[in-house]
């Protein structure tokens, strides 16, 4: 996918997340941020430095791009020894990280060759993680790993940007950046949509609507349209209105004496807000189910 007009910056002491349609680019600028792609113009740079310039990466830059380019004939442990080893890193780092990702023991010893996806998965975090550096880049962590490494990451996440790091994580799970993103990069076609919080994202993308139930549906419907809503039926007692709030819902009821039994201002949601604002950006998109 070619990254035509993208400029960004992430900020340290933050859970970033990259997010966009499938062939947008995310992949693409990762591997440009690491020096594995070169721009054809324009410059990449993490702490204001090209990855390039750096003789011992690791020290700067902890990057998962894809768990399972490893060679599978090492052990966890021996895979970890000759990346220390090639960044000068000192051998006691190698037990704290396969510690922390849970594969000490004899984990550590098995070939990566029969490792789970979510193995994998974990030992990439540790390589990632193997430098203590200030810069970590994930590009879909979360694939193989069961509820409870699922959990355990995004609690790293959180622990590693506490600490201060910059921490840009590429997901397409929108549940786990509304629960570990402060800060949303979202592209579409190779170009910028969005970078700020999250939650500034998700109300753009979404107008805030309020469903309400009362058996004098149809009535109250005609009340709120004449106040300027924009009303939709679920069923026979329940509307979803936007374009008045709640109070003020409850206010029209109330003066007409309508009763009501809900009345709920339903949250922003990200899966709307990127569902509605990437739509002109989908590169592939799949036929009405039969």
């Amino acid at each position: 996918m070619a990254v035509r007009d993208l400029s960004f910056t992430v900020r340290p002491g933050h859970v970033t997340g990259f997010l966009g349609p499938n062939g947008a680019g995310k992949t693409t600028t990762l591997r440009m941020l690491l020096g594995l792609v070169e721009p054809t113009s324009g410059t990449a740079t993490v702490s204001g430095h090209s990855f390039r310039r750096h003789p011992r990466g690791l020290h700067h830059v902890g990057a998962l791009l894809d768990a399972g380019d490893v060679h599978g004939g090492r052990t966890a442990r021996a895979h970890l020894q000759a990346l220390a080893r090639s960044n000068r890193i000192p051998a006691r780092r190698v037990e704290e990280v396969l510690i922390e990702v849970g594969l000490a023991g004899a984990a550590a010893r098995r070939r990566i060759g029969g490792y789970s996806l979510g193995m994998k998965q974990r030992l990439g975090i540790a390589t990632a993680l193997l430098g203590d550096p200030p810069v970590l880049l994930f590009d879909e962590p979360l694939n193989g790993l069961d509820p409870e490494g699922v959990l355990w990451v995004r609690g790293l996440f959180r622990k590693l940007a506490a600490e201060g790091r910059t921490v840009f994580v590429s997901s397409h799970l929108m549940s786990e950046m509304e629960n570990t993103a402060d800060e949303l990069i979202v592209i579409g076609r190779g170009e910028l949509i969005a970078a700020e919080s999250l939650t500034a994202f998700a109300e753009r993308g979404t107008r805030p609507a309020v469903t309400v139930r009362t058996p004098d549906a149809g009535a109250l419907a005609d009340a709120l349209s004449a106040e300027g809503a924009a009303v939709a039926p679920y069923d026979e007692e329940t509307l979803k209105v936007t374009g008045l709030s709640s109070d003020r819902i409850g206010e029209i009821a109330f003066e007409h004496r309508f009763l009501l039994r809900e009345l709920a201002t339903q949250t922003a949601s990200l899966e709307a807000a990127f569902m509605e604002l990437t739509a002109d950006s989908v590169e592939y998109l799949a036929g009405e189910p039969r």
